[in-house]
């Protein structure tokens, strides 16, 4: 727990991160930026369709529309927050020459993503319209 307290400080002090360990090959921090941009995108990508959803479904039961909106946005939240996170876990591993961080989060999010493409599909399938 302390440990990601030290990273969320360090997610609006990131020349903090330069204090730890070695300077690895500009390489591998440029890989480690573009791999943050990616998961960037992934999160743009859910927010726009949460958004997608709630606007262009208006047929379907509110409950629903609101529910699969929320869950897209919520992921895309997620993913923002764990993209800054990780990048930052990752550099600080390559300053002190330590493996790479795993995580369940990939895991977490595709999951979160099929049950919401399960949910469409279904909704597709029943025509449902309202």
């Amino acid at each position: 727990m302390i440990d990601f307290i030290r990273n969320v400080r360090l997610w609006f002090a990131p020349q903090d991160v330069r204090e730890e360990g070695d300077t690895p090959d500009y390489r591998f921090s440029l890989a480690n930026e573009r791999t943050f941009l990616a998961w960037l995108r992934t999160a743009l990508a859910l927010v726009g369709g949460g958004f997608a959803v709630d606007q262009f479904l208006p047929d379907l039961r509110w409950g629903w529309r609101v529910g699969l909106a929320l869950a897209l946005l919520s992921a895309g939240v997620l993913c923002a927050l764990r993209a800054v996170n990780h990048w930052v876990r990752c550099e600080r591993a390559m300053r002190r020459g330590e493996d790479l961080p795993v995580s369940r989060f990939p895991v977490l999010l595709s999951m979160v993503v099929a049950a919401v493409a399960l949910a469409m599909v279904v909704v597709v399938l029943a025509g449902w319209d309202g």
